[in-house]
C-alpha cells in the first residue's frame, strides 16, 4: 500500500512531465481514499486526460467524493471506470451530484459496487438534468425494483443516454414494468442490459410490449 501511494504521489508531483497523457490506467492496485484525493487534485485542472481506469481498487465512498469534486471542475475527462471499488450509496450520491454540473463525461462505469436502490435514485435524479452522459454501467450493484423505478422515471425525460447496463441485480417483474414504461417514451436509449436479474413472465411481457414501440436492444 505504501509503495503504491508513494508511486502515485510521484506521478502526481511530476505531472507537468505528463502534459500529453490522455489515458491513465491504475486498475487493480491498492488505491484508497487518500490516493484518490491526490489523483483528484491532479486532474481538477488537467486539460489532456480523457480516460481514467481505476477498477479494482479500494476507493470507497470517501474516495468517490474526492473524484466527484474533481469532476465538478475538470472539462476534458470523458471516460471514468470505477468498477469494484466498494462504493456505496453515499459515494454514488457524490458522483451523481457531480453529473448535474459536469458537461464532458460521457461514460461512467460502476460495475460491482454496492450503490443499491438509494444510489440508483441519486443517478436517476442526475439523469434528469445531465445532457452529456451516454453510457452508464451499474451491473452487480444490488439494485432492486425501487431503484429500477427511479432510473425508469429518469429515462422518460433523459434524451442523451444510449447505453444502460443493469445486469446482475435484483430487478423483478415490478421493476421491469417501470423500465418498460420508460421505453415506451424514451427515444434515445439503444442498448439495455438486464441479464441475470429476477424478471419473470410478467416482466418479460411488459418489456416485449414496450419493444413494439421502441428499438432498444435488450
Amino acid at each position: 500500500m505504501r509503495n503504491v501511494s508513494q508511486r502515485l504521489n510521484q506521478i502526481v508531483d511530476t505531472y507537468d512531465r505528463y502534459l500529453t497523457l490522455t489515458t491513465l490506467d491504475v486498475s487493480y492496485n491498492k488505491i484508497g481514499a487518500k490516493e484518490a484525493q491526490h489523483l483528484s487534485n491532479a486532474i481538477r485542472h488537467n486539460t489532456t486526460l480523457t480516460t481514467l481506469h481505476l477498477n479494482g481498487n479500494q476507493i470507497g465512498d470517501e474516495g468517490a467524493q474526492h473524484l466527484a469534486d474533481a469532476l465538478r471542475i475538470n472539462t476534458t475527462l470523458t471516460t471514468l471506470h470505477l468498477n469494484r471499488n466498494g462504493i456505496g450509496h453515499e459515494g454514488a450520491q457524490h458522483l451523481a451530484d457531480a453529473l448535474r454540473i459536469n458537461t464532458t463525461l460521457t461514460t461512467l462505469n460502476l460495475h460491482g459496487n454496492q450503490i443499491g436502490d438509494e444510489g440508483a435514485q441519486h443517478f436517476g435524479d442526475a439523469l434528469r438534468i445531465n445532457k452529456t452522459l451516454i453510457t452508464l454501467g451499474l451491473s452487480f450493484n444490488r439494485i432492486g425494483d425501487e431503484g429500477a423505478q427511479h432510473l425508469g422515471d429518469a429515462l422518460q425525460n433523459n434524451t442523451t443516454l444510449t447505453t444502460l447496463n443493469l445486469g446482475c441485480n435484483g430487478i423483478r417483474d415490478e421493476g421491469a414494468q417501470y423500465i418498460a414504461d420508460a421505453l415506451r417514451i424514451n427515444t434515445t436509449l439503444t442498448t439495455l442490459d438486464l441479464n441475470r436479474n429476477e424478471i419473470g413472465d410478467k416482466g418479460a411481457q411488459h418489456l416485449v410490449d414496450a419493444l413494439r414501440k421502441n428499438r432498444v436492444v435488450l
